[in-house]
């Protein structure tokens, strides 16, 4: 285990309270043998996700549906309510019943996050992709006025409404010592002594506590993960995504994030992000591979008896299980009468449910593979502390 100090410096704050200042990467950790044996754990698990991830028949089953979940799930950390079903709905083209600011939020993680993979491929992991993709989350949501794409010039805090630098959880360092703490923590970016996953948690606490945006710090820090695992080519695509297992451990995940800040506690913080790893690694292979029995049985349950347009909608909602029939005619590219036919192929085999009342453009839901999509995340051998 590591130093019981605190891994950085606290300074007073003329309006009251103190902030923390970081140190620099990368602490000294002790590896014991739990560490060593989760390092190894969520690497061959990470290593089997990466190598079967790209030989799936449909590798859009694993990621255009799972990003749209991570961003679900990233956001709902950070109180928004949106499902994963609403989000889907509105992409195929239904009328949405959440409020649009909440789905709006989601689909700026979403935006993002495919922003950030596309720009990897001419633009290394900085600082200055940082800013572009906090743009992109916060453009017209409930942290536009928050200077979107711009590091703080202000004094932030984590807390309770109301609270103050004084009584908050935790309070970042103050804005004139964000340049500094930033230059250090894009270096280490670039270091390459340490095994990825492990550098991955460390880069991942330290953006959290400098946090450097006035809002949408959470959401940038949980989104870069990703980002580097792909950038050192640990993972081909964003097969890979934490936002679930930080959801439903919620209390661990800010607990440890705090006993790093308050103690130097890097080991507890390091093993349960390891954790997290090999959790979500697993979890995403078993449930692309779910789904892709489903669609297996589908096919040889249709089989003979459906057209190009018919095999090409089942595909389609592989990636979305949610379709309309305006929708399917122009992502298909044929008549509305023949996406009308389609989906009645899928309907009339109980492969898809109307599940909208209206009379013109319904809504129809493969509802057996939303299931498997919305399932929440299974944390069996859970973390101990």
């Amino acid at each position: 285990m590591t130093t019981r100090l605190a891994p950085g410096r606290s300074v007073r704050l003329a309006a009251g309270g103190s902030a923390f200042v970081p140190d620099p990467l990368p602490p000294q950790i002790s590896w014991t043998a739990d560490l060593v044996a989760g390092l190894s754990t969520a690497d061959r698990l990470v290593g089997r996700l990466a190598g079967e991830g790209g030989r799936l028949p449909n590798p859009h089953v694993l990621i255009r549906p799972f990003i749209r979940r991570e961003a679900v799930l990233s956001s709902r950390i950070e109180g928004t309510q949106a499902t994963l079903g609403e989000l889907l709905a509105a992409e195929a083209g239904a009328a949405a019943a959440r409020s649009p600011p909440d789905l709006r939020e989601v689909a700026n993680y979403v935006v993002a996050l495919e922003q950030g993979v596309k720009r990897l491929r001419r633009l290394p992991l900085s600082l200055r992709l940082v800013r572009e993709l906090h743009k992109t989350l916060m453009t017209g949501v409930r942290g536009n006025q928050a200077a979107p794409g711009e590091f703080r010039r202000s004094q932030n805090w984590i807390g309770r409404p109301g609270a103050t630098p004084a009584t908050a959880t935790y309070v970042p360092p103050p804005a004139n010592d964000v340049p500094k703490c930033l230059d250090a923590w894009e270096n280490f970016l670039h270091d390459r002594a340490l095994p990825p996953l492990v550098q991955a948690a460390l880069i991942h606490y330290q953006f959290e506590a400098i946090h450097p945006f006035i809002d949408g710090n959470g959401r940038v820090g949980r989104l870069l993960i990703t980002l580097f695992l792909i950038e050192r080519d640990v993972l081909p695509a964003p097969l890979l995504y934490l936002s679930a297992y930080f959801e439903a451990t919620r209390r661990d995940y800010y607990d440890l994030l705090t006993g790093v800040s308050a103690r130097g506690e890097w080991a507890p913080w390091v093993r349960y992000f390891l954790h997290g790893v090999a959790t979500q690694a697993d979890d995403a292979l078993q449930r692309a591979a779910r789904i892709n029995r489903l669609l297996d049985a589908w096919r040889r349950q249709l089989a003979g008896r459906y057209t190009r347009t018919v095999a090409l909608l089942l595909d389609g909602i592989a990636a979305n299980p949610y379709v309309t029939t305006t929708g399917a005619a122009r992502s298909l590219d044929v008549a509305f009468t023949t996406a009308q036919r389609a989906i009645g192929a899928l309907e009339a085999a109980g492969i898809v449910q109307e599940i909208s009342q209206a009379k013109r453009d319904r809504v129809y839901c493969a509802r057996k593979l939303l299931e498997i999509l919305e399932e929440p995340v299974d944390l069996s051998g859970p973390f101990i502390r």
